[in-house]
């Protein structure tokens, strides 16, 4: 599983990161997560307001921080 958040760098961006990798080792997900903070990349995934989660190529929430419950979910699909 390839996941990506994308973010600006800013306090929401950074708790997406750590709701995320909390989701990732509570389900011993076989994953990699990779942050990008450029924002020409970001562009391209068609994202305009940050942060956003990027799960296997596919934004799966964009312009707000999930619960850890609801990425634990996500994943789990």
């Amino acid at each position: 599983m390839e996941i990506k958040v994308l973010g600006s760098g800013c306090a929401k961006c950074k708790t997406l990161e750590k709701v995320t990798r909390e989701a990732v080792e509570e389900l011993k997900l076989d994953a990699t997560i990779e942050k990008i903070e450029d924002i020409q990349k970001i562009v391209e995934y068609g994202v305009m307001m940050t942060p956003a989660l990027v799960v296997d190529g596919e934004v799966v929430v964009k312009g707000r921080v999930p619960k850890l419950d609801e990425v634990k979910t996500i994943l789990n699909k």
